[in-house]
This record gives structure tokens, sequence and C-alpha cells, in this order.
């Protein structure tokens, strides 16, 4: 079993638009199909989950569209912190991986209370990533070692991937074992792209409003029988 798994929830306007119905009709399907596969997840035993929920890129849409998706999530945060969703429904924790300081204000509240409840162990870890691009995320980590050099804290020829790692959203988590992405389209758009060098990939037709715990099930026997290697024989 992977012990962490990446989905890129792909296709919500695909699945809308084929059915006559605005885009925001799909990102609200989607949004359920998140708390589906987020519960099933919990219960098979996978450590971590991170769903590409918000890239940096996703400004350029519709501005419609982009308060939509910040409604989307505003209503979310509500609702999981009125049924402690994150503890004992779901039986997991709640973390954001991006750069939220720029999401709005309201949003900005819910997510780092949502942060400071989620404090607490438990067994599975959902990663919602909110205003995230990869190469943000890199430059991120750079930038928090360029201050160590600066100050003289760190010299430069001993920096290591381990300095690296630590300055990544994801730091103190396992790689991704495994990343889906539903609707077919085959390329990764920016996400987690440090930690997914070994990451074993699986693309799927079914648009994420469709996606189901039998999609998933199927993407882990594949990633089971695959070999990983790490560059080794």
């Amino acid at each position: 079993m992977p012990k962490h798994i990446g989905i890129i929830m792909d296709g919500n306007g695909r699945w809308a638009k084929e059915r006559g119905l605005p885009r925001t009709d799909g990102h609200v399907a989607g949004a359920k199909v998140f708390r589906k596969i987020s519960d099933y997840c919990h219960d098979i035993g996978i450590e971590v989950v991170t769903f590409y929920a918000f890239s940096t890129e996703n400004w350029r849409r519709p501005p419609t569209e982009v308060a939509a998706l910040m409604k989307l999530f505003k209503e979310y945060l509500v609702e999981a912190d009125e049924i402690k969703y994150d503890r004992q429904k779901g039986g997991y924790i709640l973390r954001f991986i991006g750069d939220t300081g720029a999401v709005p204000k309201e949003l900005q509240k819910l997510v780092a209370k949502t942060q400071l409840d989620a404090l607490d162990e438990n067994t599975t870890i959902i990663n919602i990533a909110l205003n995230y691009g990869g190469r943000q995320e890199i430059l991120h980590s750079v930038k928090q070692i360029a201050e160590k050099v600066e100050k003289g804290e760190l010299k430069a020829s001993k920096i290591t991937e381990e300095d690296i790692e630590a300055g990544l959203y994801t730091a103190g988590q396992p790689d991704p074992d495994l990343i889906i992405r539903p609707s077919g389209e085959l390329r990764l758009s920016n996400f987690l792209t440090y930690q997914s060098a070994y990451s074993e990939l699986y693309f799927s037709n079914v648009l994420w409003p469709d996606f189901t715990t039998d999609d998933l099930d199927e993407a882990i026997l594949d990633y089971a029988k695959r070999n990983r290697r790490f560059g080794g024989v």
C-alpha cells in the first residue's frame, strides 16, 4: 500500500459542461467526491493524501469561477469546524499547503483555525493544496535557505537536500508514492514538483466528479504491481 497518495482533482469544468451546467456546479460535485475519497483513504489506512485544489495559475480563471471556488472552500471549512470533521467523523486532520496568504482574509482565518484545531495526532493527514505551485514551493524553500546563508547560520557549500526538504510545505511527511490524475490529462501541472521525483504516476479518463472508491482501488492495485527501483536494479 502507498503511504502517501497525491490526487490532482481535474475535470470538474468539463463534467459540468457535458451536462449543460455552470462550471461552478462541477466544483460542487467535485467537493463531494473529495469528502468520499478522504474518508475512504482513512478507512484503508493511507497515511497522507494530498489533494490539488487550487493552483497558483488558477487565478487566471474567470473571476466568477474563482469567487465560487473560494466560497466553496469557506463552506467546507465551516462544516469541518462545526462537526469536527477532521477528528471525530473522518479520523483525519486537515493541513493546507501553498501560499494561503494570498487567499481572501476570511478564508485565511478559517485555514489558520483549522490548522490549530488539528494539532492532535491522528491517523491520516489530508493536505489541501490551496494557491499551490510546485515551483513556488521550491522558491519558498530556497529563500529560507538564502536567509540562513545571509545570517551566517549556514554555509552555501554545506546546503543539503535535507535543507531544501525542510523548507517544503510537506516537511516531515513522506514523499508521494503514487500520484493520480483523472480526466485524461497526462501531466503533473506543477504539482509536488520536488516530491514527485520517484512517484508512480497513474492517469485515468474518468472526470473527477465521477471518480469513485473503485477507481481509487484500481489505481492502488496498478501501483502494487509496479517494481519501484529508485534508480537501482
